[in-house]
C-alpha cells in the first residue's frame, strides 16, 4: 500500500508551511475588516485547523479509495461537502466563542442605511461614530460565502493533490511488480538455457565414452575423469552470474579435451588471446556450444584432420571480442546463421542479458564459418 503523502518529510514541511502562510495572511485580512487583533487570531486558529485536519483527513483515507479517472467526479462532491462540514464546524465553535469573549459585541462595519456591510462596500471609509454595534455572528454569516469559497479551494486542492499522488505511487508500484516479474522470468529462462546446455553436451560424451571402453578403455578411463572435472566445474559456475574470460578459456580447454578424446587426432585447437582480455568479464559456459557447433560443422562431414581457431581482442567501446573459426565442406554442410540449439541459445542469453540482438553473428568466407561474439564490459 502506497504510503500517504503526509508521512514524507518535504511534503509535510511543505503542507505546514503554506498553512502558516495562510493563517498569518488570513488575520492580516480579518484585521483589515475591523476585526480586534484576538478575535482575528482565534478566527484564523480555529478555521485553519478544521482545515487542516479535514486535509490531513483526505490525504490519509484517499490511500484507501482512490476515485478512478471515471469517476473524478466524486472529487467535487467530496470537496463541496466537507467545506459545508467544515463552516458548520467553524460557527459552532467561534460563534459562542467570540461573543463570549468580546463580552457578546465588537465594533462592527455598517453600509448606506444603516445596513452591515463588509470592506469594499463602503463600511471602511465611514468614521468610528458612524459604526454600529453588532454581535460575530452577524460578521460570520455575512463571510459564509467568502469563506465557504476558500475552504473549497483548500479542501478540492487537497483532494486533487492526494489523487495526483496516490496514482503516482501505484504507477510506480505497478511499474516496480511488471519490473520484477520480468527480471524473473528473464532468470528463470536463462537459467533454463544454461541447463539445457549440460545434458546435451553429456550425451555426446556418455556415447562417446561407451565406445571408447571396449577398445581403447584407458581413453574411456581418461575421459571419465576429463568429465567428471568439467561437471564439477559446471555446477560452481551455476551460481556465477560473470566470469573472467581465463576463466572461461580454462573451462573450455577441460571440454575440448574431452573432445579430442573422442576425435582423436582429427581434432586440433589453436586458441589466441590478447593479455589485456584475460580479466575481462563474461557470462560463464558461454564459448563451449559455439565451439561445440563449430566442431559438428568442421567434423561430422567429413574424416579429415580439422582446426578450430578462437580468438579473443578487445575492441573500441569497451568490448569483448571472440571470434571462433571452423573449416566446413560447402557440398555436404550448409553452415546457416544461427545454425544448432548452441547458437540459438546463446544469442537469446545475450538478448536477454543485454536487451540487443546484434552481439552474436555469423559469417561465411569460402570455406570457413565463423561466429563472432561481443560482450560488453559497461555491463
Amino acid at each position: 500500500m502506497a504510503k500517504a503523502p503526509l508521512s514524507t518529510a518535504k511534503f509535510l514541511l511543505i503542507f505546514i508551511s503554506w498553512w502558516a502562510i495562510w493563517a498569518v495572511l488570513q488575520i492580516s485580512l480579518l484585521i483589515g475588516f475591523g476585526l480586534p487583533v484576538s478575535t482575528a487570531i482565534t478566527d484564523s486558529l480555529v478555521s485553519n485547523t478544521l482545515v487542516a485536519l479535514c486535509c490531513g483527513f483526505i490525504s490519509n483515507n484517499m490511500q484507501y479509495y482512490l476515485p478512478k479517472k471515471e469517476r473524478y467526479w466524486y472529487i467535487l462532491f467530496i470537496s463541496l461537502g466537507l467545506s459545508g462540514i467544515i463552516l458548520l464546524a467553524c460557527k459552532a465553535i467561534l460563534v459562542p466563542l467570540l461573543n463570549t469573549h468580546t463580552g457578546g459585541a465588537f465594533p462592527s462595519l455598517t453600509g448606506p442605511g444603516g445596513t452591515p456591510a463588509l470592506p469594499g462596500q463602503g463600511a471602511p471609509t465611514l468614521p468610528t461614530g458612524a459604526r454600529t454595534i453588532i454581535d460575530y455572528s452577524q460578521f460570520f454569516s455575512r463571510s459564509w460565502a467568502v469563506r465557504f469559497d476558500i475552504v473549497f479551494l483548500q479542501v478540492g486542492c487537497m483532494c486533487i493533490l492526494s489523487v495526483l499522488w496516490y496514482s503516482s505511487e501505484e504507477e510506480q508500484e505497478n511499474r516496480q511488480r511488471r519490473n520484477d516479474a520480468e527480471r524473473l522470468s528473464k532468470e528463470a529462462e536463462l537459467f533454463k538455457l544454461r541447463q539445457q546446455l549440460a545434458p546435451h553436451f553429456l550425451f555426446n560424451s556418455l556415447n562417446s565414452i561407451s565406445a571408447l571402453i571396449g577398445s581403447r578403455p584407458e581413453q574411456a578411463r581418461k575421459m571419465i575423469q576429463q568429465l567428471s572435472d568439467f561437471l564439477r566445474n559446471n555446477l560452481k559456475k551455476e551460481e556465477q552470474q560473470w566470469v573472467a574470460l581465463s576463466e572461461e578459456l580454462q573451462y573450455l580447454e577441460l571440454y575440448l579435451d574431452i573432445e579430442k578424446v573422442r576425435f582423436g587426432h582429427r581434432l586440433s585447437t589453436r586458441i589466441t588471446c590478447e593479455e589485456e582480455c584475460l580479466g575481462l568479464r563474461l557470462p560463464p559456459m558461454l564459448l563451449q556450444p559455439i565451439v561445440e557447433n563449430a566442431i559438428k560443422f568442421g567434423l561430422y562431414d567429413t574424416t579429415d584432420a580439422v582446426t578450430i581457431t578462437i580468438h579473443a581482442r578487445k575492441t573500441e567501446g569497451g568490448y569483448v571480442r571472440i571470434d571462433v573459426t571452423n573449416p566446413f565442406d560447402p557440398e555436404t554442410s550448409r553452415p546457416k546463421k544461427g545454425t544448432g540449439f548452441g547458437l540459438s541459445s546463446i544469442q537469446r542469453r545475450l538478448y536477454l542479458l543485454f536487451a540487443r540482438p546484434d552481439l552474436l553473428e555469423t559469417h561465411i568466407d569460402n570455406n570457413l564459418f565463423t561466429t563472432t561474439v561481443k560482450i560488453p564490459q559497461q555491463q
